[in-house]
């Protein structure tokens, strides 16, 4: 129970990553607050997650974090409901396809006020009450971020963008003991990549494909970032701050042959 008595807010976690990291700090006796877009999967996430052994039951908070009333509100309603903040799991994004030739000035915008944007502000609001905690923050970046990939270039600049963000805050922030850490996924099962556009067809043989583009010769699972961002937030990692730490089967360090 590595997190028994800690409030964890999680961004995004309606779905993925989000709600796999929700359920695992729930298991390990952590008091939640999950944020979202849509509350009845919000619900089916807060479904699957252990109760709190003690102090106020886990929270759910609607909100879209690219909104600046609805940020504030994710953090006034997590404070005002357990009157403490000790991890802040930024995993909220989005992934749309498009390279220089095929976007938009719309599609940028969407892309870096959902990835990176929203994270800036979030990570502000939050700050004075990690100070009181020395509480940490976990960004949910990108194998993307370090690496280039063709027709996802507001998604890769989006990610490097979140990659320099965690290592500038943890710089600012280590004085006041608060750790800034990021985890980088490759390929991960969840539904991102659908609601960026693939069809089903397509997606099967993305899969297929991330059997060669992974040194693990496969994909990952939701569960195994998890674990990652449950490390980083726990005092497993106390000495560990400004890290961005692959999960991504070795594809950061694979280059064409």
């Amino acid at each position: 129970m590595a997190f028994e008595g800690k409030v964890v807010l999680i961004t995004g976690a309606s779905s993925g990553i989000g709600a796999g990291t929700a359920e695992l700090f729930a298991k390990e006796g952590a008091r939640l607050a999950i944020s979202g877009r849509n509350e009845e999967r919000l619900r089916e996430t807060l479904g699957k997650c252990k109760s709190p052994t003690s102090g106020r039951s886990h929270v759910i908070i609607k909100g879209d974090v690219t909104n600046e009333e609805d940020a504030k509100k994710i953090i006034n309603n997590t404070i005002a409901h357990f009157g403490q903040l000790d991890v802040l799991v930024n995993n909220a994004g989005i992934l749309e396809s498009g390279s220089i030739e095929e976007t938009s000035l719309e599609q940028y915008d969407r892309i870096m006020n959902t990835n990176v944007r929203s994270l800036y502000h979030l990570t502000m609001l939050a700050v004075p009450h990690l100070v009181k905690t020395k509480g940490n923050i976990v960004n949910v970046s990108s194998v993307a971020g370090t690496r280039s990939f063709p027709n996802v270039l507001a998604y890769c600049m989006s990610k490097s963008a979140v990659d320099q963000f965690t290592k500038c805050t943890a710089l600012d922030l280590a004085p006041k003991q608060i750790r800034v850490n990021a985890v980088n996924p490759g390929v991960i099962i969840t539904d991102i990549h659908k609601r960026g556009g693939m069809d089903d067809k397509t997606y099967e043989e993305f899969l297929e494909r991330g059997k060669g583009t992974h040194a693990l010769g496969r994909v990952g699972t939701v569960d195994e970032v998890a674990e990652g961002i449950a490390f980083l937030a726990s005092d497993k990692a106390s000495f560990i701050t400004g890290s961005n730490l692959p999960v991504c089967g070795g594809r950061h360090v694979m280059c064409p042959r």
